[in-house]
C-alpha cells in the first residue's frame, strides 16, 4: 500500500497530467494563436516575393527588399529544394522537408529559421524571423510547469506526512502503554491541533493510570492488614475451633489472598511499565516442573526454545492446570508443540470443557461458567493466561478437540 504522502503526490501528479493532456487536445482541435502567427507570416512572405514562375532575378530583388535591415544570411530555395537566390552567404536546404509552415533547426552557423510558402518555396534565414515549432514549444513549456509543480509539491506532502507520521508513533507508544508518549505540535494547521488533542487526551489517560494504580496498590495494603489479623486469630483458635470451621476460615482467607495477587498481577499487566526479566528458557521443562505440582496429570511434547519472563510464563501454565483441576474431569492432558514460529502449549482433560458460546467469554477478568461451584477460583485465572500470552507476542483461544470436547491452546512467540 502507498504511503500516504505518496499517495496525495500521485494524485497531485496524476491531475496535472491528466490537465496536460486536455490542454494538448484543446490546442490540437482548435489551434493555437502561434500556429496562426505562422499560417500569417507565410502568407505575408509569399505576397511579398513574385511568383515562384517568376525570372531569378526578379525573386532575388524581392528577398533583398524583404531582408533588408535583418542583417543576416537569408536563402530562396523551390519545392524541390533548388537553389533560387540568396542575400549573404547561401544558406544549405535542409535534410528532410518541415511538415509545419515553420519549423525549426540548427547549422553550423547556428540557429535557422525555416518558412514553408504555400507554393512549396521555401526561405532559410540565420536569424529568428519567426516562432519556432508553436506546439512543440507549447508541450515542453507544459511538461516544464508539471515537472516544476512536481518537484516544488513532493516537500510539502512528505513534510506533511512526517509529522503525521511522528503523531502515529506517538499513538502506537501510547498504546503499547507508555503513557509518557507525546508528539511535537509543529505549525499551527490541523495537524497542529490534532497533536495537541492527543497530547491533551495522553495527559489525561496517565493521570488516570497513575490514580488507578495507586488506589489498587492502597487497596491491596489496605486488605492484607486485615487479612492478616484474620490469619493470626485463625491461628489462636486452633484448638478451640471446630476443625470444620477452621479449614473453611482458611480456604477463605487464602482464596481473598490469591484474589488480591491475581488483581494486582492483572493491573500490572495493563501497563508496559512492568518490570521484566527476560531470559531463554525451555518451555517443556518448565511446564514439567509445574504438571509435578498436581495429580492426574499428563505431560507430552518437545523441547521448545523461547525468552520470556519466567515467572509469568509459569503463571501461565498454572493457571491453565488450576482451571483444569477445578472445572474439569481428570486426567488432564498438557501438550507442548512447535507451529512455525510459534511454540503452542494444548490443555484439556475428560470434561466437556466451555460450550462454543462461552469461549471468548471465559477469558474475560471475572467471568464464571455456568458449571462452576461457588467458591472456585477467583474469575481472573484464564484472562491473565491471556494477558501474559499476548505479553510474549501470542494469544490464547478455546477450541473444540474431539469428541464435542474443547481445549485451551497457548501460542508464544520465540
Amino acid at each position: 500500500m502507498l504511503r500516504l504522502y505518496l499517495r496525495f503526490y500521485v494524485a497531485l501528479m496524476a491531475s496535472l497530467v491528466l490537465l496536460g493532456i486536455a490542454i494538448a487536445i484543446v490546442w490540437r482541435l482548435a489551434g493555437g494563436p502561434m500556429d496562426q502567427t505562422g499560417v500569417t507570416l507565410s502568407r505575408v512572405i509569399e505576397n511579398i516575393l513574385p511568383s515562384a514562375q517568376a525570372p531569378a532575378s526578379e525573386q532575388e530583388a524581392a528577398l533583398k527588399r524583404l531582408s533588408a535591415g535583418l542583417e543576416s544570411d537569408v536563402t530562396l530555395l523551390d519545392a524541390d529544394g533548388r537553389f533560387i537566390a540568396a542575400v549573404g552567404v547561401p544558406l544549405p536546404p535542409p535534410d528532410a522537408m518541415p511538415r509545419h509552415p515553420l519549423s525549426f533547426s540548427h547549422s553550423r552557423r547556428g540557429a535557422l529559421s525555416k518558412v514553408r510558402l504555400a507554393d512549396g518555396r521555401l526561405l532559410i534565414a540565420a536569424v529568428p524571423i519567426k516562432f519556432s515549432s508553436a506546439r512543440a514549444v507549447s508541450h515542453l513549456a507544459l511538461i516544464a510547469l508539471i515537472a516544476a509543480i512536481g518537484v516544488a509539491a513532493f516537500p510539502i506532502f512528505r513534510q506533511l506526512a512526517r509529522r503525521l507520521e511522528r503523531l502515529q508513533h506517538g499513538v502506537d507508544s501510547l498504546g503499547a502503554g507508555d503513557l509518557s508518549a507525546r508528539v511535537a505540535v509543529e505549525g499551527n494547521d490541523e495537524v497542529a491541533r490534532l497533536a495537541e488533542s492527543f497530547n491533551r487526551a495522553a495527559s489525561q489517560i496517565e493521570a488516570l493510570v497513575k490514580s488507578h494504580r495507586t488506589m489498587l496498590a492502597n487497596a491491596s495494603h489496605e486488605l492484607r492488614t486485615p487479612l492478616a489479623r484474620i490469619r493470626l486469630a485463625a491461628e489462636l483458635l486452633k484448638e478451640a475451633a471446630e476443625p470444620k470451621i477452621k479449614s473453611g476460615l482458611e480456604q477463605d482467607i487464602a482464596e481473598i489472598d490469591g484474589l488480591i495477587d491475581e488483581i494486582l498481577l492483572a493491573a500490572r499487566l495493563d501497563g508496559v511499565q512492568m518490570p521484566e526479566i527476560i531470559e531463554e528458557l525451555d518451555l517443556l521443562a518448565t511446564a514439567a516442573e509445574e504438571c509435578a505440582r498436581y495429580d492426574d496429570v499428563h505431560l507430552e511434547g518437545s523441547p521448545q526454545k523461547l525468552r520470556g519472563d519466567a515467572r509469568l510464563l509459569r503463571r501461565l501454565l498454572r493457571n491453565l492446570l488450576e482451571n483444569a483441576e477445578r472445572h474439569g474431569s481428570p486426567p488432564t492432558q498438557m501438550r507442548v508443540s512447535r507451529d512455525g514460529d510459534f511454540a503452542v502449549v494444548r490443555v484439556w482433560d475428560d470434561g466437556p470443557g466451555p460450550m462454543q458460546d462461552e469461549f471468548e467469554r471465559v477469558f474475560a477478568p471475572f467471568y464464571r461458567r455456568r458449571d462452576a461451584h461457588a467458591g472456585t477460583g477467583t474469575g481472573l485465572g484464564l484472562s491473565l493466561v491471556r494477558q501474559i500470552a499476548r505479553r510474549h507476542g501470542g494469544d490464547a483461544r478455546c477450541e473444540m478437540i474431539d469428541d464435542a470436547r474443547s481445549g485451551f491452546v497457548v501460542t508464544l512467540a520465540g
